[in-house]
């Protein structure tokens, strides 16, 4: 049999669905690629958008309608969020919400053997705060590739933080996280297939250690030691959980890259508290100056003024409710004056059901959101410009991927700027220094 996998959303659902594919492969099913026709497509939704639950069902929906004899089975945040909805869906044989993550490869292949059929009744619905509880008890372990030379390592899951606009909390549960020797002997298997560099992904990757009372930074250690990985990146840390102490001893010579990427959200102070936020705007700046100063050209300690600058792409929500003229202002002159990040992540509100904000009055119509978007994307050109400009000429290595287009293969600097060059098969997953 064959099956086919699509995944919505971020890195931590690409690591997850990678490890389904070996758990099916393992079993006896062939994968095979999304536009083929299979027997059975697992679909790992996202729900952080309404945008995006809306892609969820449409993608569901219209596969029915290309194989209308496959099985479809739906897993990921907007299955655990919505799973009735999603039930009702025809061509939806089953749906795993969070709390089932380590059962979709064992009831899958069930259901296909003719053991159980369908997603009705199988789970009882429950209350909000119980469903949290329980999602809170599972820690699924995953890794994912991209391609030969990367892997997404998930370290962490699940935030205790409720900001007031986010569901994730609701489709995630608790933060809790894997023990470092699991982490690492993953480390290990991921370095024993011939990847160069790992990814850490988690939901609250900074809040490592809640649940097993060790230390991220204790954590990084450890993965700086296994033989084979030649690179680090940490997908995401919140501004108040990158220490001092962890910046330092990043910046002492490890395998960690100069690229970090920093919700901020909001630039303004009033709608940072008001949704919650555990940072000021002056915190965050701070904390920006701090890696600058520690890991820039020309630091103390025999850093050469040759080396690159460290890349900051920085997360930014436009039309918070309560956002105002003024304060959308605030946001743009801090970016822009204060912090000059390196990218700009930019994404409108959506109002989810469940959430503190969704019940606020003061809601931003569209249009306005549409504006501030454009404005803060052209922001962020700019300032992606400007960062490329002042690398040009300085030293950094390349990790070189394996596609191939129009003759020419491409790959990331340690501060991530995409680079090419004509395709010289030999250089895939080599990691050569160059100058940008």
């Amino acid at each position: 049999m064959k099956i086919a996998f699509l995944t919505l959303g971020c890195k931590l659902n690409y690591a997850e669905t990678s490890t389904y594919e070996r758990g099916f492969s393992s079993n006896g099913l062939e994968i095979v690629p999304w536009e083929d026709k299979a027997d059975v497509y697992l679909i790992n939704t996202c729900s952080v958008t309404e945008r995006a639950e809306k892609k969820c069902r449409n993608v569901i929906r219209k596969m029915h309608r290309t194989a209308p004899e496959a099985k479809i089975v739906v897993t990921g945040c907007y299955a655990e969020l919505r799973r009735e909805d999603l039930s009702r869906i025809e061509g939806v044989s089953l749906v795993f919400g969070a709390k089932e993550k380590s059962q979709v490869v064992g009831r899958t292949m069930a259901m296909l053997r003719g053991e159980e059929m369908g997603s009705e009744g199988s789970f009882k619905q429950l209350s909000m705060a119980a469903e949290y509880k329980e999602i809170s008890k599972e820690t699924l372990s995953a890794f994912s590739t991209e391609g030969r030379t990367r892997s997404f390592l998930k370290v962490q899951d699940g935030c205790n933080n409720f900001c007031a606009y986010c569901t994730v909390p609701y489709a995630r549960g608790d933060s809790r996280n894997i023990p470092i020797a699991e982490v690492v002997s993953q480390a290990e298997q991921i370095a024993a297939g011939g990847v160069r560099e790992i990814v850490l992904t988690g939901v609250n990757t900074g809040d490592f250690g809640r649940t097993t009372g060790e230390k991220f930074l204790d954590l990084l250690k450890r993965l700086n030691d296994v033989e084979g990985i030649e690179r680090y990146r940490i997908s995401s840390i919140e501004p108040n959980l990158i220490t001092s102490e962890i910046i330092d001893w990043i910046a002492s010579g490890t395998k960690f890259q100069p690229h970090f990427h920093i919700p901020l959200q909001t630039g303004s102070d009033t709608l940072l508290r008001r949704v919650g936020r555990k940072y000021s705007t002056d915190f965050f700046a701070e904390r920006i100056e701090y890696i600058r100063s520690a890991m820039g050209p020309g630091r103390s300690g025999g850093c050469s003024a040759m080396d690159p600058f460290v890349f900051f792409g920085i997360d930014v929500i436009v039309g918070l409710p309560g956002e105002t003229q003024e304060l959308f202002e605030e946001t743009y002159s801090f970016l822009k004056d204060r912090i000059r990040p390196s990218y700009i992540h930019v994404f409108p509100y959506s109002k989810r059901p469940g959430t503190v904000a969704a019940q606020w009055k003061d809601q931003v119509r569209d249009s306005i959101k549409t504006e501030r978007v454009a404005i803060l994307e052209n922001l962020c050109s700019e300032l992606h410009s400007e960062f490329i400009a002042k690398n040009r000429g300085r030293r950094s290595t390349v990790l070189w991927e394996s596609d191939e287009k129009n003759g020419m293969m491409g790959g990331y600097t340690g501060n991530y700027i995409r680079m090419e060059k004509p395709y010289d098969e030999s250089s895939v997953n080599r990691i050569e220094e160059i100058i940008i």
